[in-house]
């Protein structure tokens, strides 16, 4: 598909991002973490939807994460109950303050599906010391090739802590979608840096 030059009306009470996937095709070497006292990492087998759901918000609702907000139980529990997909909690102190979900459904690969930390956990190093958790599990697998994707509603240092840890860039899309914030998936005053245009 090949797209003019120039700029493209979004139409009023849809959000469009650009988004930027990333892989890596053997496993790289760990980056130096600082680890604190209290973190760990919890495997959530078969995880309650509402338990995921209110992790997933506090972790990506700066961000316009919306996607598994507004997915009906029965798509949702059948990807995160299913065999071969990996749910964790990054916890402090027992208290869960990121997430982190790696998908082994197609065979010989893994998607890292969701990867981040809701805002009192940013910025302490938990970052890196998850990223290095995320790599040991995925690569302990029999996959040759790990991928991720961000966007540009995604944390303003997403892409370039991805590319640090060893991803590169192969595929750019835009991606156009209802407001979440319009929907209800959202509360309106998610992600105030992104603009809500109103339908008239």
């Amino acid at each position: 598909m090949n797209l003019p030059d120039g700029y493209i009306d979004v139409p009023p009470g849809k959000q469009a991002a650009v988004v930027t996937s990333l892989q890596m095709t053997a496993r790289p070497e760990a980056r130096p973490e600082r680890p604190a006292d209290g973190w760990t990492l919890r495997r959530v087998e078969r995880p309650d939807l509402d338990w995921y759901r209110d992790l997933y918000r506090r972790v990506g609702q700066d961000w316009l994460w919306f996607s598994r907000m507004s997915m009906p139980d029965d798509a949702l529990a059948a990807i995160l109950h299913a065999p071969a997909v990996e749910v964790y909690a990054f916890e402090v102190d027992g208290m869960p303050e990121g997430l982190l979900e790696l998908d082994f459904r197609e065979p010989g690969e893994c998607e890292l599906a969701f990867f981040g930390l809701t805002a009192a956990a940013q910025g302490t190093g938990a970052g890196r010391w998850l990223m290095n958790r995320a790599l040991e599990r995925a690569w302990a697998h029999p996959i040759t090739r790990l991928w991720v994707h961000t966007c540009t509603f995604d944390h303003p240092a997403a892409l370039s802590f991805y590319r640090r840890s060893g991803f590169v860039p192969f595929r750019q899309q835009i991606e156009i979608a209802d407001d979440p914030r319009l929907t209800g998936a959202l509360p309106r005053d998610a992600a105030p840096q992104v603009p809500i245009i109103e339908r008239p």
